[in-house]
């Protein structure tokens, strides 16, 4: 597996400067992952480039060695807030135009979130745990009227401008689809939809990415590189549905964590590599790094390193 990082941590850098770290600090890294909209910050965006100049913009990204291996554009444009769900559907729709031109063939997105029928408060729904009889059928609702619409057309638009493009979906709790079961809904009338294999965001939901590798298989087009560190004691008390997070790193029961800083070893990390490349269509292991605890230039040649040595 290639190694890649996602461009947002190291965000205060400009691209020429982040390049030069990673030449210095994790030369093995060489594929990039464009932070470009939604939630992601966009200080690296080629939105920030003018159309005209997209090219060069990208042939001097690769003069030094580099390639841009995804945009990422992960949002929610289904949020209830119409102005906010605008924004992030252009973001959208303007990554798929831009990897059609630069000829990028992964766009990293979330399927994003809506409320919940006849709401009029402008606050995503969430109902993932249904057992409550005020839950009932919202997901349902949620998919049938606003995801199954929004995806068909955005399958279309990609169907139509860059079928070579994978836009792979992160499995997160937050967003409708977040895991095996809610993926396949959307995948099966939205075949252009992928999904981006996020270990961390399996594990705190006590999910075995190894299991969702062989369940998905080739439905799998990316794949990101982060761990998960727990709390034993205030897991014991609060569990993994702590809703204090993000909170104090140190004290709430899971928080996100720099491959080498987490709760898995190389051992787990080679199989996870091994099979990532035996069974799935993922051509990197994309570094995020959201590890509070170690800043972002001390874990990624660490991070790179474990992969690399996986």
């Amino acid at each position: 597996m290639r190694l890649a990082l996602v461009s947002e941590g190291l965000i205060h850098l400009s691209i020429g400067q982040l390049m030069d770290w990673l030449d210095e600090h994790a030369e093995d890294v060489r594929d990039l992952e464009i932070a470009t909209g939604g939630y992601s910050p966009a200080g690296h965006s080629p939105f920030e480039v003018p159309r005209s100049a997209l090219g060069a913009w990208k042939a001097r990204i690769e003069e030094r060695g580099f390639r841009i291996c995804a945009l990422n554009v992960s949002g929610n444009p289904l949020h209830p807030d119409a102005a906010l769900a605008a924004r992030h559907d252009t973001h959208l729709r303007d990554a798929i135009e831009i990897a059609a031109e630069l000829g990028i063939d992964r766009i990293v997105a979330m399927s994003g979130c809506p409320g919940a029928a006849g709401s009029d408060v402008a606050v995503p729904h969430f109902a993932a745990n249904a057992w409550l009889p005020d839950y009932l059928g919202v997901a349902d609702w949620q998919f049938e009227n606003r995801l199954r619409p929004y995806w068909e057309e955005i399958n279309a638009l990609v169907d139509r401008i860059h079928p070579d493009l994978a836009i792979c979906l992160e499995l997160h709790p937050g967003a409708h689809v977040f895991n095996t079961e809610t993926f396949r809904q959307l995948n099966s009338v939205a075949p252009r939809i992928c999904a981006n294999l996020d270990p961390s965001h399996l594990f705190w939901q006590r999910m075995d990415p190894l299991a969702v590798i062989a369940n998905l298989g080739q439905h799998i087009g990316y794949a990101h590189g982060k761990d998960v560190r727990y709390n034993e004691e205030t897991l014991a008390l609060n569990g993994l549905l702590d809703n204090r997070w993000p909170g104090d790193p140190n004290t709430i029961a899971w928080d996100f964590a720099a491959i080498g800083f987490g709760a898995h070893d190389a051992a787990w990390w080679r199989q996870f590599n091994d099979a990532l490349a035996r069974e799935t269509r993922a051509p990197v292991v994309s570094i995020e790094h959201e590890d509070r605890l170690h800043p972002a230039q001390d874990a990624i040649p660490v991070s790179a390193a474990m992969l690399r040595a996986s």
